[in-house]
């Protein structure tokens, strides 16, 4: 039976956090059978007395954990319970909740249910059918939260998931959370590092899962949003999104070399004699549609300046834009390089009969050959280079039908 661990920051949470102990306890541990569920309260050594509650508490609730340290931040506490439920307790997975009811303890069996299913990652949103936000919030609080939330998954790219700034978070041990580094988070004190660990928990989870949230009011004291967390987070967001794209620009600046290299070929190549000669082979072809592409010089100059810049990409990317998956070997080079060639078949043959047919139609112009070129380049070469160069030669993505396979 697998070991779930919540996690439960606090800092004078002493008139909550009595009746949260009860409540998932005697109310809600029970209603969850195929799991082991303990909670581990983290408290900032606050002074109305929070761990003294938990202290006695504990006496009555074998898994009930308490792990007290100077206050830091919320980030540094959820940080310092997951890795004491990590390495203490031996948990399985670990489930990020809040003290002061606005998780209402009644969704924590709907979250474990979604890990028993097979989730490595549970989300509790707000913004799916069945969430919601709290109806006593002001029209400014909740426009800020939607809008805000919109903004982040725009960013980082990920429109299929509705809530990335929930509190509310059950991740999986093995394979998501032992792969990230804890103590590296971004802003770990404050509210905005759980962009930072959605993120990585995201990037490494096989299955991620959203499960309806009502979010509630506080019950006690005043809520903790601030103009300042709000800030932060956005911050944290921003630098994911253009760190998560990264890869991207560079692969860009890569191909804006090939192209460089791509263009100069082409204009150099077409006076040369051996080109001129070979495309006289094919003079039988003229007047052919489209095969008299073969029998223009500009075809066979236009592929063998794709074969040079080809072979720039490769060793650019392999250096520069895959740089952290490298290859290095001498035989794994030549087998990647070939490999390379092959998944940019489209290059070699798309880009020769593109820039022929834009000269067929409206002359053999360096500028017909040059937007010619931009043209092949734009919309089918880089996009799909793109995604062969990802998939099969430094494989940083796997094809959807494998993961299902692993899991």
């Amino acid at each position: 039976m697998d070991k779930v661990v919540i996690i439960m920051p606090t800092y004078n949470e002493a008139k909550n956090i009595g009746r949260m102990i009860d409540e998932l306890f005697n109310k809600e541990f029970p209603k969850i059978k195929k799991a082991e569920m303990h909670l581990l309260v983290v408290d900032d050594n606050s002074p109305d007395s929070t761990g003294k509650v938990v202290e006695k508490a504990i006496q009555q609730h074998e898994n009930l954990h308490l792990v007290t340290g100077e206050k830091e931040g919320l980030g540094m506490a959820y940080i310092r319970g997951m890795k004491y439920a990590m390495k203490e307790l031996n948990a399985d997975a670990v489930m990020e909740m809040d003290s002061d009811f606005q998780h209402p303890p009644a969704f924590v069996a709907p979250m474990v249910e979604a890990y028993i299913g097979g989730a490595d990652y549970a989300i509790g949103s707000r913004y799916i059918p069945g969430g919601s936000v709290p109806k006593e919030w002001p029209m400014f609080r909740k426009a800020i939260s939607y809008f805000g939330n919109l903004f982040i998954r725009i960013v980082l790219m990920k429109p299929k998931l509705h809530d990335l700034t929930t509190g509310f978070r059950l991740t999986k041990v093995k394979g998501v959370l032992d792969k990230i580094d804890l103590d590296n988070l971004m802003e770990p004190q404050r509210f905005a590092y759980k962009v930072d660990l959605l993120y990585q928990s995201v990037k490494n989870a096989k299955k991620v899962v959203e499960v309806p949230l009502q979010f509630a009011t506080r019950k006690e004291e005043t809520s903790k949003f601030a103009t300042k967390e709000m800030i932060a987070t956005f911050k944290v967001a921003i630098i994911l999104g253009i760190k998560d794209k990264q890869r991207f620009i560079k692969f860009g600046v890569v191909g804006g070399i090939g192209f460089i290299i791509n263009y100069i070929g082409l204009e150099l190549l077409r006076t040369a004699g051996f080109v001129q000669s070979f495309s006289g082979l094919f003079s039988g072809l003229e007047g052919t549609p489209v095969l008299e592409s073969l029998a223009l010089v500009t075809f066979w100059s236009t592929a063998l300046a794709t074969e040079m810049a080809i072979i720039s990409n490769f060793i650019l990317n392999n250096i520069w834009t895959f740089k952290e998956k490298k290859i290095t070997s001498v035989l794994k080079l030549i087998l990647a390089f070939l490999k390379f060639n092959l998944t940019s078949l489209a290059a070699v043959i798309i880009q020769p009969f593109v820039v022929s047919q834009g000269i067929i139609f409206f002359g053999d112009t360096s500028q017909v050959r040059f937007f010619s070129l931009i043209f092949a380049l734009i919309f089918v070469v880089i996009p799909w280079n793109y995604i062969m160069y990802n998939l099969f030669i430094w494989k940083t993505w796997k094809l959807p039908w494998a993961k299902r396979k692993k899991a």
